[in-house]
């Protein structure tokens, strides 16, 4: 207990009144990089198009910021650091939607994103290049291991710790909060399930507290959270836990971005803030032997699935399948001698169903081994969803429509099943877990979500 109180707990400082003002210009993400064909979503709406939820800060016409020095008059002089940040993220946003127009390509020594797995591929490489040249990363130090700054690496939720070691050294990391697009909280709700939860102890206000303690904290000892009310912090988390912890701090889970695994819309999951984080599974700490298989025509399985029955898609995955069909490999074990992943590799679609929870690393394991994801997911936002056309590299299945699998596998034409394949080799590239990270992997496409829902928020000092 004495640990746990020297790691966790601070003094409780009441949230102060609010400094500044949040203007939302944009609701809808999802929509940021629409095919060409349509309007891109950047040319923002009026209050009178787009009313904001109860709540929220209404949204307005977009302006370009008028800055003003010191004395309140416009020149080239001294400007405020905020009004300079903002007046930076108005000019992105302004050559984002110029890239989009002019359909121009650019130049990129390491990759160009191309083809139909991007909505806008034009749109999404000027916005990542922006991001490079400007975005800043704060991180608060404040709090101690293991509760802060750490979680492990190892084991099906590794993914967080890699990722928030990632951004304690990342290149977009700030020390000068001034200068800062958004500010991380480096909370760990794996750690908190480990060193803080006491087994059979249902009540949830423990755990709840320690996120509640710290962002009390940090508001109390900078302006920042106050300034915005949290929409420009955030977290990220893994564990299934996330959305229930992050729920006992009110802003925190309303406005805030929260970077999860468990991205459940039934479960408050925001797609208009929030970002998926795709579940990854590394056995030995890195990618080493996961990427690469056989071409299709040496896939001799239809479908493949093994993994215990936890939750009622799967109970309705094993009932209707389990042990019925030679085409429709579906095991809760494995039988002796047979390779998990030989058998990604033999198979032409994998089928990824939520557990207990949406998050599953199986997504990614068929991304890794060319093998088309089928989704079996009621509530999921997809990761990179406002980049990435899911549709072209994956299948969605209803839960009602489980009894229909294979009839709905084998009705994709070979044609269209080999374009999904070869797209699906072609993204994988932002799955990847990179040690040092690597432009456009997955630690990059996580800080450019997070990157696209700041652009897409304008704050002001009041």
């Amino acid at each position: 207990m004495e640990l746990q109180n020297k790691l966790v707990y601070f003094v409780v400082v009441p949230l102060i009144l609010v400094s500044g003002l949040v203007v939302i210009v944009n609701q809808k993400p999802s929509d940021w990089f629409w095919t060409s064909s349509r309007v891109y979503s950047w040319q923002y709406k009026s209050s009178a198009a787009a009313q904001p939820p109860p709540g929220r800060p209404e949204a307005v016409e977009e302006q370009q910021p008028v800055l003003k020095n010191e004395e309140g008059k416009t020149g080239r002089k001294k400007y405020r650091n905020l009004e300079q940040l903002e007046a930076g993220l108005a000019h992105s946003r302004s050559t984002i939607r110029e890239a989009q127009q002019k359909n121009e390509i650019l130049d990129d020594p390491d990759y160009v994103p191309n083809g139909p797995m991007y909505w806008n591929p034009n749109a999404f490489h000027r916005s990542f290049l922006e991001m490079e040249k400007k975005f800043k990363v704060y991180v608060y130090e404040d709090g101690e291991p293991p509760i802060f700054h750490y979680s492990s690496m190892q084991g099906i939720l590794g993914i967080e710790g890699i990722l928030i070691n990632h951004i304690e050294i990342s290149k977009f990391r700030t020390k000068n909060p001034e200068k800062a697009h958004v500010y991380f909280l480096p909370i760990s709700v794996l750690s908190i399930s480990h060193f803080v939860y006491v087994i059979h102890n249902r009540a949830w206000t423990p755990l709840q507290n320690v996120a509640a303690d710290y962002v009390n904290h940090i508001a109390g000892k900078y302006p920042y959270w106050n300034r915005s009310l949290g929409y420009d912090h955030f977290m990220l988390a893994c564990h299934d836990w996330a959305p229930t912890i992050s729920y006992g701090v009110p802003y925190l889970f309303k406005n805030s971005i929260r970077v999860l695994c468990n991205a459940n819309t039934s479960e408050g999951f925001n797609i208009s803030k929030d970002v998926s984080l795709p579940e990854i599974y590394l056995p030995r700490g890195n990618m080493d032997g996961l990427i690469g298989g056989p071409p299709p025509s040496k896939r001799s399985i239809l479908v493949f699935y093994s993994g215990g029955i936890h939750g009622y898609i799967r109970e309705m995955l094993m009932k209707e399948w389990k042990n019925k069909d030679p085409d429709v490999q579906i095991h809760e074990y494995l039988p002796k001698g047979m390779s998990y992943y030989d058998m990604f590799r033999k198979s032409k679609y994998c089928i990824c169903p939520s557990g207990w929870e949406v998050a599953s690393p199986r997504m990614v394991e068929g991304l890794y081994t060319g093998c088309v994801p089928v989704l079996l997911k009621d509530h999921y936002a997809k990761p990179f969803s406002d980049v990435l056309d899911w549709s072209t590299f994956s299948v969605d299945v209803s839960v009602k429509d489980i009894p229909n699998l294979k009839k709905i596998l084998t009705a994709i034409p070979q044609e269209q099943y080999i374009k999904m394949q070869r797209a699906g080799i072609l993204v994988r590239r932002h799955f990847e877990v990179n040690i040092p990270p690597k432009r456009y992997d997955v630690f990059h496409m996580i800080l450019h979500s997070v990157w696209l829902r700041r652009l897409n928020i304008q704050i002001r000092d009041t």
